[in-house]
């Protein structure tokens, strides 16, 4: 589907340029500590900030290609129509886990600390503006449950040569 290969696109360029920010980031701190003998006052608080998102959106984005972490014995020995209902059921599971927790939880999470004014120490960033990753993940994480509802079954084997 177009509109699945657009959001993993974004998603997966999101990631790159996150992570390689935070890896530039790190590789300041170290070098402004041993090289420069003045460590930087802000890289400690933004890695942390960066690796809150590039986890969250990184499990959307796993999620998504059917890569995450899952517990598959019962489903590995099911066949026919209760392997797909079973599915079902997962895949509704996932998506009401991630509206609860996730965007509502997450929603309310960001409303109170901006509302309060926390913000960060070194960086002075609003730390509602940090934990938007939470309830923007769960919402990836509900449009990817509903799409692998939507789509037919593919074969394990060939989401790994996709991904080779």
């Amino acid at each position: 589907m177009k509109l699945r290969k657009t959001v993993d696109s974004v998603l997966f360029t999101l990631l790159v340029v996150l992570m390689s920010v935070m890896v530039l980031n790190v590789l300041w701190q170290v070098a402004s500590r041993y090289v420069v003998q003045s460590p930087s006052s802000f890289t400690d608080e933004l890695s942390r900030y960066l690796l809150i998102w590039v986890g969250l959106l990184g499990a959307s984005y796993v999620s998504g290609k059917k890569l995450h972490l899952a517990i598959d014995i019962v489903p590995s020995k099911m066949q026919g129509k209760g392997a797909r209902n079973l599915n079902i059921f997962i895949h509704l599971l996932v998506a009401l886990f991630a509206f609860f927790v996730m965007v509502w939880g997450g929603i309310n999470l960001v409303y109170i600390t901006l509302t309060l004014g926390q913000t960060s120490a070194s960086l002075g960033l609003p730390l509602g503006y940090v934990y938007t990753a939470l309830p923007l993940s769960g919402l990836l994480i509900i449009f990817y449950s509903l799409m692998n509802l939507t789509e037919k079954e593919e074969d394990p084997e060939e989401i790994g040569k996709e991904l080779a």
